[in-house]
């Protein structure tokens, strides 16, 4: 799903593993939580890096559905939603 998600959506999801566990005991979880806390809370604070916005005609100010962005450098191109 996370490859279709990408591809198609423009959606870009992960999956987090904190341990080899798969299901920790119970008694376990507050210590994954300490763990691994100051690293989510990092990542959390770095999701909105990058480029965001709406695709506008620069004459008219309407928006553009379908637009193709493309960056220079970046083999994946982005088509604007409506």
């Amino acid at each position: 799903m996370q490859d279709y998600n990408y591809v198609w959506a423009n959606c870009f999801e992960i999956t987090l593993e904190l341990s080899c566990c798969k299901y920790p005991p119970t008694s376990e979880l507050q210590k994954e939580w300490e763990n691994n806390k100051e690293s989510l809370l990092a990542f959390i604070e770095k999701v909105h890096i990058g480029v965001k916005g709406f695709v506008k005609d620069a004459v008219t100010g309407v928006g553009l559905d379908n637009a193709t962005i493309a960056v220079a450098g970046i083999a994946h191109n982005i088509t604007a939603g409506k």
